[in-house]
């Protein structure tokens, strides 16, 4: 956004006057002296307020709605200024009440390329700071594609077979893919802006009409619109499809992007199924059980990053929801995973077996409703249960094991292996799995200790 400089420079000029600590301790004691003067009645302070409001429309030529409600409101002034805007806030503490410093910023500003793209350059990875070149690591064979586009391609593939799909994202078609979708479909996908709570009652209205949303948001920003999925959503029963991209740990996104509750927050949510593919394929076919008729809300967890099969676009087919599955077959000890760590469990099974050692690895696929049937079967086999999620520990997945198990009288001996009650820094998807213990050699020694109790953990 650009400013006239004449305006600008006015513009900074009357904030550095109306910041400044002489002309608040006026304004203050002028502002007193009115409250106590009876000649304009009550409204004294009132008037005072418009004609101050109107002066400053006049040389701003703009109305004020921070100052409609309340809000002193300051600015806009150069937000890459840093000197400038220092001492602004320096006056600013001294100001009582509610205030609004309004700075204007170019996003990528200082790089040429970052503000000609913003989109490309809002997270490239590594790049050369001169040529501008990206690097990109290339394979010889074919590589997993990312779960995202895994999500984007599969959409517009049952778009074209289901004329009642639509897309939503609130801000991130990129980041989700759905762009390949408004691409191909303009009219059937939409990007609704930083309004993650607008995104999930649009949805709802879709879903009104008989439409069948695929509703994508981030995990940790599907917090922002957690009232709208109970009110608008749940309350009704609307089949509303959450695709829960950045689940669990988003890795260089650091903390504030971590998705590390929805298992949680969603499970006790009434009239919600809470699933996760352990693969792309896995995902395809929940995308297409979703989008099945009366299937209500439906909520799909996969995270940031690659996959698992280069060779990804298998049939889609529906899955009974609720059903997990056998992946291995064991005695004593059973692992069992919700997503895309699954595939830890795997390694750490074929790694166990070269040591004639068998456990059991189940893909639960469903942390609501959970497959009692094939629980019942397990609890009766082996004593020795471990469970793997990629998310909070508090309320997850492992906790539903445990509820199920307290109220069937099972007594094995479980341990749960997932996110701690703790704020999980910076750090790769794989650091950080192996700092909270779920990575595969993490894995691994749990379930060593478990079997021959001789692994301090």
């Amino acid at each position: 956004m650009s400013i006239d400089p004449n305006v600008g420079a006015l513009k900074e000029y009357l904030t550095d006057i109306t910041t400044s600590r002489t002309y608040n301790k006026l304004r203050d004691d002028i502002w007193n002296i009115l409250g106590k003067i009876s000649k304009f009645g009550p409204n004294a302070q009132a008037i005072a307020s418009k004609v101050e409001s109107g002066i400053k429309a006049a040389l701003l030529k703009q109305s004020n709605l921070f100052e409609s409600l309340k809000f002193r409101y300051f600015g806009p002034i150069d937000g890459h200024d840093i000197n400038h805007l220092t001492s602004v806030l320096r006056d600013l503490k001294d100001i009582p009440g509610p205030k609004l410093l309004h700075c204007l910023t170019v996003k990528g500003k200082g790089f040429a390329l970052a503000e000609k793209d913003q989109t490309k350059w809002h997270a490239p990875g590594t790049f050369d700071k001169i040529t501008g070149e990206i690097y990109k690591v290339h394979h010889d064979t074919p590589q997993p594609p990312k779960y995202q586009d895994v999500f984007g391609h599969t959409m517009v593939e049952l778009a074209e077979q289901n004329s009642k799909i639509m897309g939503i994202t609130p801000a991130m078609p990129s980041g989700c893919s759905l762009n390949i979708m408004m691409a191909a479909m303009p009219d059937r996908a939409f990007d609704v802006g930083i309004a993650e709570q607008h995104a999930v009652t649009f949805s709802a209205g879709l879903a009104t009409q008989g439409l069948i949303p695929f509703c994508n948001i981030y995990s940790s920003f599907m917090q922002r619109a957690y009232d709208q999925v109970i009110h608008d959503v749940a309350l009704q029963n609307l089949n509303v499809v959450f695709c829960l991209d950045r689940a669990g740990f988003a890795g260089a996104d650091g903390p504030t992007h971590h998705g590390s509750y929805d298992i949680a927050y969603m499970r006790c949510v009434p009239n919600m199924v809470v699933s996760s593919p352990m693969n792309e394929s896995e995902l395809r076919n929940l995308m297409y059980t979703a989008s099945q008729p009366d299937m209500g809300p439906f909520s799909i967890r996969y995270p940031r990053g690659e996959g698992v099969m280069p060779e990804w676009r298998t049939p889609l087919k529906k899955i009974t929801v609720g059903t997990g599955r056998a992946i291995q077959e064991g005695e004593e000890l059973a692992i069992l995973t919700i997503g895309p760590v699954g595939n830890y469990a795997v390694e750490v099974c074929r790694n166990l077996q070269k040591e004639n050692v068998k456990i059991g690895h189940y893909d639960m696929r469903f942390a609501k409703p959970l497959d009692e049937k094939l629980l019942h079967q397990i609890a009766q086999k082996y004593d020795k249960i471990l469970t793997v999620e990629d998310g909070c520990l508090q309320g997850g997945f492992g906790s539903a094991v445990l509820e199920f198990m307290a109220d069937n009288n099972y007594h094995p001996q479980i341990k749960r292996l997932g996110i701690p009650d703790a704020i999980i820094e910076h750090g790769s998807q794989l650091e950080l799995h192996r700092e909270c213990g779920f990575d595969p050699s993490g894995m691994e020694k749990m379930v060593r200790h478990l079997l021959f109790q001789a692994v301090a953990v």
